[in-house]
């Protein structure tokens, strides 16, 4: 019994950490919004993006309303966004997309994780050509045409539709686009009456690559440190 409930404690321990990650993570997304283009999401497309993504994330309202006031307070932090790219165990490449105000407390805490983990922090181009940066929407399925909507869509912007799931294993459409042409096509997505499960950019690898689990396992233990470092808001990887 004992060691059923210790199970049961850690699951709901992990599952908590993971979720005060991924509110800390959208506080600085809307902390940059507001800084780049003010407080209102009805003018700042930015905004409402990353207030979609808080709700799909379930972050409470109340969460979401403080980190909007602090980003408009005088004292407010400056979050710089720098990518690190390095390689993980076995060859695989990885973009660690980080928002921190202290780059040199940063960059030392990336090489760390690197480093515990038999990984190689490399130098600025060394990965990024095996990725590239698109704009990744998420929607619920549930009363779509998809062959309709995905002719309506290339005409702005659409490159790439198909089938994912989610985190709980729901089903979704996921759609891409070139970075260039995120505003354009989230335009047209919101036009529709659409309300996207998430949007977001994302890089994204073009040539994946296949490990046998155990390989695998090292190239995630290394996500995983990286995902939970404070100033590391996403990491990308071309493990399959």
């Amino acid at each position: 019994m004992g060691r059923i409930f210790e199970t049961r404690k850690a699951t709901m321990m992990a599952r908590w950490n993971k979720m005060a990650k991924t509110f800390t993570r959208i506080s600085k997304d809307i902390a940059i919004a507001v800084k780049a283009g003010g407080p209102n999401p009805d003018s700042n497309s930015t905004l409402r993006r990353v207030l979609q993504n808080a709700r799909a994330a379930n972050m409470p309202k109340d969460k979401v309303d403080a980190a909007i006031k602090r980003a408009s307070g005088q004292s407010a932090t400056d979050y710089e966004i720098v990518l690190y790219e390095g390689y993980a165990p076995h060859g695989i490449a990885l973009l660690v997309e980080t928002a921190t105000d202290n780059v040199v407390r940063t960059v030392a805490n990336v090489r760390m994780h690197f480093n515990k983990h038999n990984g190689n922090l490399g130098t600025s181009g060394s990965v990024a050509f095996m990725f590239q940066r698109m704009g990744v929407f998420r929607l619920n399925p549930e009363g779509l045409d998809l062959d309709s909507l995905e002719l309506e869509l290339i005409d702005h912007g659409l490159q790439e539709m198909g089938e994912g799931v989610g985190e709980k294993g729901e089903k979704q459409i996921i759609i891409r686009s070139a970075f260039a042409d995120f505003g354009q096509l989230q335009a047209a997505i919101e036009a529709k009456g659409l309300t996207p499960v998430s949007a977001d950019s994302e890089y994204v690898a073009q040539n994946p690559i296949e490990l046998p689990e155990d390989k695998a396992t090292e190239v995630l233990e290394l996500v995983d440190a990286l995902e939970q470092d404070d100033d590391v808001q996403r990491v990308f990887h071309n493990l399959a």
